[in-house]
């Protein structure tokens, strides 16, 4: 007879060890992967959101929520920090986590974004990028040397290479060669500057714009310089979706199994959902907050645009799925006309629970993919975005590029049962929002059709609230 089939020692995951890093793939599901990642101040469950913090506070929030909603890591940015209140005295106060009583992890970006949101304002070459201040018109050369001081300075647990960042949308072959290249001299000007390697850790980004050879050369370059952790940067920025899954795919593939791969400036729902499904692991965006600030709520279906008359009588939580504070003690009712008024208390409780949502979505994919199923997750969360079909291509192409299949047969079945759920009234009263008109990313949504649809449907926006928005570019996320 015979005897029980030999046992088979399970492969070990990858992972990778540095002197302020230590991080271990727990689970892969596809080209998902679920994994633990310590850091100075905090270890980490990833794939994690990130909330920004400009200057070291998310707005409308206090550290004490932000560690209630579960919150691992935020965010601050080197260029505003620097300029106020001044690395030097957050450097006095004990560095940025004392700075703001946050004792989970930081990390700070190098003030390499600004030269697209502020390039009007700057003037690049190969020493560095020479900024105007837009609050008080004094100029700052910003160098590798010089962010990677600021950044030791501010002690975030994770600090990013300056990189030369180039719109995505920028028709210029060669600017995008340039900056594909001198990325790579930079993260060496980066390396050799870097003074506090065993307490915080230097992140490449690679660059290349939707370049596929591009980003290939940019991929080997920074792969070679064994940093570690990697960012992939140059992306949400109004490029079409299709390219931008594209650009992932290609950079999760080429970065090493073993350590933390970041997709910059993503914070739409599904994107996290696509970008995870890619193998990525990390993710921050202004989007749930500033969202937030013009009255819409993320939910599973969508967002409620509580400025909507629709909302005037309806009594229930923004998410009857949510366990947030917000929606179990306030009604859509109630927040509506405070959104209506633009007042800042609703923006408070909207980011709140639009943090929330965030940080219960990344949990739902982290448990998805240990428990093997996340193919299933991606296509039920697919359907519930889009229960009267119409899932854009982006979507499909990238589920497809992670090998996951749609059924797309479901999703217009949803249709039928969205559309009997809505005639008897039973239907949530939520919209599906584009993710930036469905093939287009960008960084920062701002209340227009083309970004993030948050568009001017009645009640969606009030006058005047683009050029706020606008204006806000230069100031907080």
């Amino acid at each position: 007879m015979a005897g029980p089939p030999p046992m088979v020692a399970p492969s070990p995951q990858p992972g990778s060890s540095s002197p302020a890093l230590h991080f271990e793939v727990l689970a892969q599901c596809g080209r998902a992967r679920a994994a633990r990642m310590t850091l100075p101040h905090h270890t980490c469950e990833t794939p994690m959101f990130m909330p920004v913090g400009t200057q070291g506070s998310v707005k409308g929030l206090t550290s004490q929520q932000l560690l209630d909603l579960q919150c691992q890591v935020i965010l601050g940015n080197t260029y505003h920090l620097e300029n106020r209140p001044g690395a030097e005295l957050v450097a006095d106060m004990g560095g940025l986590h004392s700075f703001i009583n946050w004792p989970r992890g930081m990390l700070t970006d190098s003030g390499g974004f600004q030269m697209v949101s502020l390039l009007h304002l700057a003037d690049i070459n190969e020493e560095g990028v020479t900024f105007q201040s837009p609050t008080d018109g004094k100029r700052m050369l910003l160098t590798p040397e010089h962010s990677i001081q600021v950044q030791n300075r501010l002690g975030a647990d994770i600090i990013m290479a300056l990189d030369d960042v180039v719109p995505s949308t920028a028709a210029d072959n060669a600017r995008f060669e340039e900056a594909t290249h001198r990325t790579t001299r930079w993260i060496d000007r980066c390396i050799a500057a870097h003074s506090r390697p065993h307490e915080q850790n230097l992140f490449a980004i690679v660059q290349g714009g939707l370049d596929e050879r591009l980003r290939d050369i940019s991929l080997k370059g920074l792969v070679a310089r064994n940093t570690p952790g990697y960012a992939i940067g140059g992306l949400a920025g109004g490029e079409d979706k299709r390219s931008f899954v594209r650009v992932v795919s290609q950079c999760t593939a080429g970065l090493p199994e073993g350590k933390p791969r970041y997709v910059m400036g993503i914070g739409y729902p599904l994107d996290i959902v696509i970008c995870s499904a890619l193998g990525a692991d990390m993710y921050d965006s202004v989007y749930p907050t500033r969202t937030a600030r013009f009255g819409v709520a993320l939910v599973p279906q969508g967002v409620l645009k509580l400025k909507n008359a629709a909302y005037v009588q309806d009594y229930r939580p923004l998410d009857e799925e949510c366990g947030c504070m917000v929606c179990r003690r306030y009604t859509r009712a109630f927040l509506h006309p405070l959104a209506a008024k633009g007042l800042p208390f609703a923006a408070s409780l909207i980011s709140y629970h639009n943090i929330a949502y965030t940080m219960r979505l990344s949990g739902q994919i982290r448990r998805a993919i240990i428990e093997q199923r996340y193919p299933s997750f991606v296509r039920e969360y697919v359907a519930q975005q889009y229960p009267r079909g119409g899932v854009p291509d982006w979507v499909i192409e990238g589920c497809q590029l992670a090998g996951i299949e749609l059924d797309l047969r479901a999703a217009g079945q949803g249709a039928a049962n969205g559309a009997a759920k809505a005639a008897d009234g039973t239907a949530p009263a939520a919209e599906h929002v584009p993710h930036a008109e469905e093939d287009t990313c960008s960084r920062a949504t701002a209340p227009a059709a083309s970004s993030g649809g948050i568009g001017k449907e009645a009640g969606a926006c009030e006058s005047g609230s683009l050029a706020a928005w606008r204006q806000e570019q230069q100031g907080h996320g």
